[in-house]
């Protein structure tokens, strides 16, 4: 009998150290997930490298162009605790394209994320941890179950704009410096309001391009942000049914005349 309860703390002392003792801690782990990057950001995402305070580190990243992410992963990795810091580089797409020969000045980041304890089901490889990457440099986590999960898509908006607006839009640059433009006046929509909605940022994007980069100055169009704020789809509702008077005002930038009554 002593022999057997001999070998069976034996047994349960090596399945401590095998597992590196997560079964006395009280800190979330999380194996075998998979890594996906969302990129809000209007640079270049090349690579980002997530680190727990137990030594482990997950990566992601590849080169996502502004709004992309959701369907690129890298598996399999191991992540423990609630707090983790992510180091990631950026670089400006349109600079680099302006001199494909020079080198590409990558820019350095790091961003602390507490993440609390989160529970999802499946087994090891089935789920996904997103970093979301946004234009202010603060990084969110979030667990989910297969592909997915984009928060914005500055593609749709991008796609939207030329469908509608064409030459106006595009002029004679190419399709990859129209589709950076759209990205950077976009992320500003989201500095500036947190707009996320693809209806939302085409108004956005639509006014700051071709009626004013000044718009939402005007007092019919603060108005506007205040009364939908929090409302995805709203702002870009309203602004839709704006009388072609004040977009007329907008445009012509006469908003002393506005704001003084007169």
């Amino acid at each position: 009998m002593r022999r057997l309860i001999r070998q069976t703390l034996l047994l349960s002392f090596a399945a401590l150290v095998l597992t590196g003792c997560d079964a006395l801690s009280s800190e979330p782990t999380y194996r075998g997930i998979n890594v996906s990057g969302m990129n809000y950001t209007p640079f270049n995402l090349s690579r980002f490298t997530i680190h727990d305070k137990y030594g482990n580190r997950a990566g992601g990243g590849g080169d996502l162009m502004p709004g992309a992410g959701e369907g690129r992963l890298s598996c399999c990795y191991k992540l423990k605790g609630t707090e983790f810091t992510v180091d990631w580089e950026v670089y400006d797409g349109e600079e680099a394209f302006k001199d494909i020969y020079a080198p590409i000045k990558v820019i350095h980041k790091t961003t602390q994320v507490h993440f609390p304890k989160s529970n999802i089901s499946g087994g090891p490889g089935s789920v996904v941890l997103a970093a979301h990457f946004y234009p202010d440099d603060h990084v969110e986590f979030e667990l989910l179950k297969g592909f997915g999960g984009s928060r914005i898509d500055y593609s749709e908006v991008n796609h939207w704009l030329k469908t509608n607006f064409g030459k106006a839009v595009t002029g004679d640059d190419s399709r990859g410096t129209v589709f950076r433009r759209t990205a950077r006046i976009a992320s500003q929509g989201w500095l500036k309001y947190r707009l996320t909605d693809s209806v939302d940022l085409q108004q956005y994007v639509y006014f700051t391009l071709l009626i004013n980069p000044t718009f939402d100055e005007h007092p019919s169009v603060q108005r506007i942000l205040q009364e939908t704020k929090g409302q995805p789809g709203a702002f870009g509702a309203a602004m839709q049914k704006l009388p072609e008077s004040v977009v007329a005002e907008i445009k012509s930038n006469r908003f002393d005349r506005v704001a003084s009554g007169t």
